[in-house]
């Protein structure tokens, strides 16, 4: 039986990290008190995004690193790209889960890359100074526009191009950054040419969106492409058919001035392990209620680590 140490991080140090929203902006980033260089002390504030699987592998990398004995605290749930980045980088947390193409595309917003390795080699050129990766899992989470499959049938869609005719009739949901990002209705606009009736801010490919999908308030929804809500409801992936999104890879990214050869090990071993399968199986449990501390232990006992 393992036992872990976890520190709470304590509210005071953590200003403005109250009731971030995903349309925050980078001065509402907690703060740390820093200047990129990481948190004070030895320990490592990890960080997540406000959606259940940032926190999922949070808790994972929490996990794994309390086994190779370093002292963690965690600061989940915080908000947007825009705001953990800052944080980041202002030293308020010192670790976070990222996903490859969409970090690309919020460092470099004219990147054409979408392969795995092309992201990863772009990437490595715009990572800020200070900030620094670890190995890429094969786990894969990407963006994908859904719609439902009585949608699907009206308008004979099966790729993102088929929308073209439609869209304005449609009203597309997502989170509220999607409002402005490249790789959301902005980039649908350029590299798809669509123009959507209607963008309804909702939330990160949540409950929100998906009820909201399933009742009809929206037709076409962000949803993340490991969610089983996918198939437990019938909806129709529509294939990128010109590439829009990139390679999603899990990848650890950490403040350089907290990496060290024992944190880098554990989070390589838990990257080499993941698998887009396991994160489709631990999301469906998490969608049933399994506490995710529960759902990571368990993950990481049956890889072995």
């Amino acid at each position: 039986m393992r036992t872990h140490r976890l520190l709470l991080l304590p509210l005071a140090a953590l200003t403005g990290a109250v009731a971030l929203s995903g349309c925050a902006t980078s001065e509402q980033a907690l703060s740390g008190g820093g200047d990129a260089g990481g948190s004070d002390g030895e320990s490592i504030v990890i960080g997540s995004a406000d959606f259940t699987e940032s926190q999922l592998i949070a808790t994972i990398y929490s996990l794994a690193l309390q086994d190779a004995g370093v002292e963690v605290r965690e600061q989940f749930n915080i908000g947007s790209r825009e705001v953990y980045m800052a944080a980041l980088q202002d030293g308020s947390i010192d670790l976070i889960p990222e996903y490859s193409g969409a970090l690309l595309k919020y460092l470099d917003p004219e990147s054409t890359a979408s392969t795995s390795e092309d992201v990863v080699t772009e990437l490595d050129e715009v990572l800020p100074e200070g900030v620094e990766r670890y190995e890429i899992s094969e786990a894969q989470d990407k963006d994908i526009l859904a719609v439902t499959a009585e949608t699907a049938e009206q308008y004979d869609l099966t790729t993102i191009s088929d929308l073209a005719p439609h869209a304005s009739e449609l009203v597309l949901g997502g989170p509220a950054e999607w409002a402005t990002r490249v790789n959301g209705v902005v980039g649908l606009r350029e590299v798809y040419g669509l123009e959507f009736k209607e963008f309804s801010s909702l939330d990160a490919g949540g409950p929100l969106t998906m009820t909201a999908l399933l009742n009809g308030q929206i037709q076409v929804a962000d949803v993340f492409s490991t969610d089983p809500a996918i198939t437990e409801n019938g909806l129709v992936a529509l294939e990128d058919d010109k590439s829009l999104f990139a390679a999603e890879n899990v990848v650890p990214v950490i403040s350089s001035a907290k990496s060290t050869d024992t944190v880098e090990e554990a989070l390589d071993a838990v990257s080499a392990a993941l698998t887009t399968d396991a994160l489709i199986e631990m999301n469906g449990k998490a969608a049933d209620g399994t506490s995710l501390t529960d759902i990571a232990q368990e993950w990481l006992d049956s890889a072995g680590l």
